[in-house]
């Protein structure tokens, strides 16, 4: 990924969590306070007993890799084909898939074990994907 990225607003209230760990190397993700449900993608209430009290947990680094997509096309300057598009399962909580890319196009298959990478942009740090 090149410097032009575009780079995510990294000061949003529900979010702002998930990036300040980044800028630490931890990988993160928003859990009731009450309940422990997770709260993905990232807000302030919980849909599941109504409170509005969460906090940020650290999670394992880790995942399998749950799809993906090769993409062919220049989309954006920052991202030039072959690029692959990876959607990952975290090891800690499967249902919360976040999104990388991998440069090129990799043999891939369901499951394979991933590793997160914390990389940086500027002022900002970006969670990405590799293969473990």
């Amino acid at each position: 990924m090149s410097s032009l990225a575009p780079l995510p607003y990294t000061e949003d209230p529900d979010t702002a969590g998930f990036w300040r760990a980044a800028a630490e190397g931890r990988l993160v993700v928003r859990q009731c306070s009450q309940c422990r449900h997770v709260l993905h993608l990232p807000r302030a209430f919980c849909a599941r007993c109504g409170s509005w009290d969460g906090q940020w947990a650290d999670v394992a680094p880790t995942g399998t890799l749950y799809s993906w997509t090769v993409v062919h096309r220049l989309v954006h300057p920052a991202f030039p084909p072959p690029h692959t598009t990876v959607l990952v399962a975290l090891t800690d909580f499967p249902s919360v898939r976040l999104l990388g890319m991998l440069v090129g196009e990799s043999p891939l298959s369901v499951d394979m074990p991933m590793r997160a990478r914390f990389d940086r942009h500027e002022d900002t740090v970006l969670v990405n994907w590799e293969l473990a």
